[in-house]
């Protein structure tokens, strides 16, 4: 699980991280005080908006994970499958991909609430 806790950290250093690599023609922009704006590609603002997205389910993930481990609940695979899904989630945003992109926002959720139901 501690495996699982830390690839998840991954994840959401790679999603944070990959808005500015997508806009290094605007590196000017993204190393001064950023006031304004700047002209960026569409993939720019889907990556930057899968990056928020992972920081809303990323505490309750966290949350479940330590608990399980704390109370030696099996939850490794429901983890795993919400790690899978978050991933697979980030590239259908980045590319537009919107119907699949929905469900595998809810399988994560779905995850995450069986996380918690098997911790009572």
């Amino acid at each position: 699980m501690i495996t699982l806790i830390l690839l998840a950290l991954l994840l959401t250093l790679i999603q944070l991280l990959t808005p500015a690599l997508l806009n290094s023609k605007n590196l000017d922009f993204l190393i001064s005080n950023r006031e304004g704006s700047v002209e960026e590609a569409s993939i720019v603002g889907r990556t930057r908006r899968a990056g928020n997205n992972i920081l809303e389910s990323l505490p309750a993930f966290l949350a479940l994970s330590l608990l399980s481990i704390m109370l030696d609940i099996d939850n490794f695979n429901l983890a795993m499958f919400w790690l899978g899904s978050r991933v697979l989630y980030y590239f259908s945003y980045m590319f537009g991909i919107l119907y699949l992109r929905t469900i595998l926002w809810f399988v994560s959720i779905i995850c995450l609430i069986m996380m918690g139901i098997s911790l009572i």
